[in-house]
């Protein structure tokens, strides 16, 4: 009977309010699919830089005749066979290397270049005379870059020494920028969510007053004068979580796999699975459950007094 009673009261309950429940459902809806977007934003980069730092190589452009005539770092020449060999030989005895070491010639660098900038206007300008030699250097570690760095940038014959893991670090960065601001903006939409769930509890409770003064009355206790208007927020939450959930689901496919296509389109990149997704669901409906349900039941505090 008191099950069938709070069921009944939670009906009435939504019904009542039916347009704050609806922006209820909607706001912790989108504050849900940010927090869980955000989630999986923070585990694609980690996807990525798992997957992208383990194919880093470290290069170690040598000077060539052009280099020494507009470089200080090549002002002794263009690298020689000697200089070429004993760099080959302190590469392979590091621990932090991978072997065997690649060496890039110019004729390969040349060719490199064309496939990748072929259709630039520049590249006809290009001549292989101008292309440098390099080392092509793969970590165990991509972290240890800089034992690298220090041991042959400035050595005599090396016009530089890169690391394509800056380059990625930017990209990092910008999508590590782009989770923070979508932190923020879930913040803001939950801190909305929880005044919309305080103020439709309160005007739900001032509504049914009458109601529970009598309930008051009769001795119930204050949780059983509680219950309909917590599992009014719980179920407007549960709603807005499943909105949530099938958002995130809806935005992997067509962002991924379908829409877009990004799978397609951009193979060279790893991009997160739908177990990755479908783990990070019932953390966004035990939020959204539990979060309308402690907001209501702080709202409805001060309506227990007798």
């Amino acid at each position: 009977m008191r099950a069938q009673f709070v069921l009944s009261e939670i009906g009435v309950g939504l019904r009542r309010n039916l347009t704050m429940t609806f922006a209820v459902v909607v706001s912790v809806a989108l504050s849900l699919a940010l927090f869980g977007g955000a989630l999986l934003m923070r585990e694609q980069v980690s996807t990525m830089k798992d997957y992208w730092y383990d194919k880093v190589n470290v290069s170690i452009f040598l000077c060539n005749k052009n280099d020494a005539k507009d470089m200080p770092k090549c002002a002794k020449g263009a690298v020689t066979a000697e200089q070429k060999a004993q760099i080959k030989a302190d590469l392979e005895k590091m621990e932090a290397v991978q072997k065997p070491v690649h060496f890039e010639t110019v004729d390969e660098a040349y060719k490199h270049y064309q496939e990748q900038f072929g259709d630039s206007p520049m590249a006809g300008n290009i001549t292989p005379d101008q292309m440098q030699e390099s080392f092509r250097v793969k970590l165990k570690d991509p972290q240890k870059y800089k034992v690298v760095a220090t041991a042959f940038a400035g050595r005599d014959g090396v016009q530089s020494v890169q690391d394509q893991r800056s380059i990625l670090d930017n990209l990092f960065e910008l999508m590590n920028g782009m989770n923070v601001v979508a932190i923020y903006v879930m913040i803001l939409m939950l801190v909305i969510a929880v005044i919309l769930i305080v103020n439709t509890v309160r005007v739900s409770a001032f509504s049914r007053r009458r109601e529970t003064g009598i309930m008051r009355l009769v001795g119930a206790s204050g949780f059983y004068i509680q219950a309909p208007f917590i599992m009014e927020a719980a179920v407007a939450g549960l709603i807005g979580g499943l909105l949530a959930c099938a958002m995130l689901l809806g935005g992997r496919y067509f962002l991924i796999d379908g829409g877009l296509a990004l799978q397609e389109k951009l193979n060279l990149i790893n991009f997160i699975g739908w177990d990755a997704v479908l783990t990070k669901l019932p953390l966004v409906l035990a939020i959204g459950l539990l979060m309308p349900a402690v907001a209501a039941l702080f709202a409805l505090r001060k309506y227990l007094k007798v």
